[in-house]
């Protein structure tokens, strides 16, 4: 459950620093992959507090509370660049518009 858990986690860091380039470089539109950076990196927060809650027993009796964490870790810098990403298209969509 907690290897489910951390690739969720990891697949949000992916995009969310794939979203963070994309707007840097301001080719294409990132929001899309920034929003499911954050979507990815909550749901992994989620589940390995909810796995961390459920669990019984300690590190290396194999419960998975140690990937849980790891989990953890990496939901939270995937949610953090999935926000930096949605936070730097927007300002640069106000900058680019006619007015």
């Amino acid at each position: 459950m907690s290897i489910v858990i951390t690739l969720v986690g990891l697949i949000g860091v992916i995009m969310g620093r794939q979203a963070l380039v994309r707007t840097n470089r301001r080719i294409g539109s990132a929001r899309p992959k920034a929003i499911a950076a954050l979507l990815l990196g909550l749901t992994g927060i989620v589940a390995s507090g909810l796995h961390l809650a459920i669990s019984s027993g300690g590190f290396g009796t194999g419960s998975g509370r140690a990937g849980a964490i790891v989990a953890m870790v990496l939901g939270f810098i995937g949610a953090a660049f999935g926000w930096l990403a949605l936070a730097r298209s927007k300002q640069t969509a106000g900058h680019g518009s006619l007015r």
